[in-house]
């Protein structure tokens, strides 16, 4: 008996590992990669900053209607899924190896972002739902981390080299081949291992916060980091060019792959509500940093409390929605995942409006950092639908 329960054991984590991986790829390159490449590009000349923020922006777009495909997706089928967000991140990464004009390099990272969107539910719905494997949820988001983290030492080393940001984006697509092909087996074990008494145990568990709140205040998380998480490099290495900007990238990465675990702890310590508003209230303080002043330590502090909260809020929030989901008759990890980008396309909007106005990024930074103070307190409110 006890070598099967280790037999599953080693199977969950293998299976939370291969789900990781596919967020490494489809988040940790596909997505954030552009964060740290994106001075090297305007410092090129292949973007201007306002075509850098436009193809920000319409990566957000492209994560916004790839969520709204994801509401389709069938747990026993997100494994086919999954490769298609590897295959098309790769194929959308060694795209921008070529030299296009800044009109395609912009449909390009709109593509990318449905890839982006697909591989965060999909790689959810197969290992939480289809797998069955819920507990491993910290170890599944802890990919995206991992994926800044080794995106961002990369180019480090490609600007050593002194590679182009067209080499830096075909060693990012090369890089995907390996964990691309190790994922391959446990996607198509056809084995699933999900528990029978999951929905009842979910019911029992279920956090005290309406889904509309929860949907509401995760769509506000996703306004209040992404201002963050698209332009610190870029104001890193506008106020500090003796600063590494990639570095600092680097270790908001690094923040965000344990966080994952503590904030999972906290969580089943402070339940839902009161985690998130801890989890929120130390974000907003990490964005709002840069805005107070100029040296390396407030950017380097602001990329620690941001990197370690930031997912975090997604393990704390996803964890309440797959808990809820019995409540709605949608597909509640899709939907979540929607409303944050829905926000994330806000953020650079409202950033770039805000520059326009007041010429820093600072105004930009305080309104994310209100945004996230909000979104802790529309958790206060008990939720009506909790029946015991």
């Amino acid at each position: 008996m006890e070598s099967v329960d280790r037999n599953n054991q080693d199977r969950g984590i293998r299976t939370a590992l291969e789900a990781a991986l596919i967020l490494t790829i489809g988040m940790g390159f596909g997505r954030f990669a552009y964060t740290a490449i994106l001075p090297h590009m305007v410092e090129e000349g292949v973007l201007s900053v306002w075509a850098g923020s436009l193809a920000a922006t319409l990566n957000y777009c492209g994560y916004l209607v790839g969520s709204l495909l994801s509401i389709y997706i069938k747990p026993h089928n997100a494994h086919r899924m999954c490769l298609c967000a590897v295959i098309g991140t790769a194929v959308f990464m060694a795209l921008l190896a070529m030299p296009l004009p800044a009109v395609a390099i912009i449909a390009v990272r709109f593509i990318a972002g449905v890839f982006s969107a697909f591989s965060m539910v999909a790689a959810s719905l197969w290992l939480l739902e289809h797998r069955g494997h819920s507990h491993h949820a910290p170890l599944l988001f802890a990919g995206v981390g991992f994926g800044i983290v080794v995106s961002a030492e990369l180019i480090v080393l490609a600007d050593w080299l002194l590679l182009t940001s067209f080499e830096m984006w075909l060693a990012l697509a090369l890089l995907t081949v390996a964990p691309g092909i190790m994922v391959l087996r446990g996607l198509f074990d056809s084995n699933p291992k999900a528990s029978p008494n999951y929905q009842t145990e979910s019911k029992r568990q279920a956090p005290n916060i309406g889904t509309g709140a929860l949907i509401f205040c995760y769509g506000l998380a996703g306004l209040g980091y992404i201002i963050t998480a698209t332009y610190l490099p870029f104001l890193v290495h506008q106020v500090l060019p003796e600063v590494d900007s990639s570095h600092i990238w680097a270790v908001f990465g690094l923040g965000a792959m344990p966080s994952c675990f503590i904030w999972h702890k906290i969580h089943q310590r402070l339940g839902s509500q009161l985690a998130l508003q801890t989890n929120l209230g130390v974000q907003a303080l990490g964005v709002v940093l840069p805005t107070m002043g100029s040296s390396s330590s407030f950017y380097l502090l602001s990329a620690i409390l941001v990197g370690s909260t930031f997912m975090g809020t997604v393990t704390i929030a996803m964890s309440a929605a797959q808990k809820i989901k019995y409540r709605v008759k949608f597909n509640m990890l899709a939907v979540m995942t929607l409303s944050y980008g829905v926000g994330q396309i806000i953020g650079p909007l409202l950033a770039e409006a805000l520059r326009a106005y007041s010429e820093t990024f600072n105004s930009s930074l305080i309104a994310a950092a209100i945004g996230l103070v909000l979104a802790g307190a529309i958790t206060a409110k008990p939720s009506k639908q909790l029946t015991n």
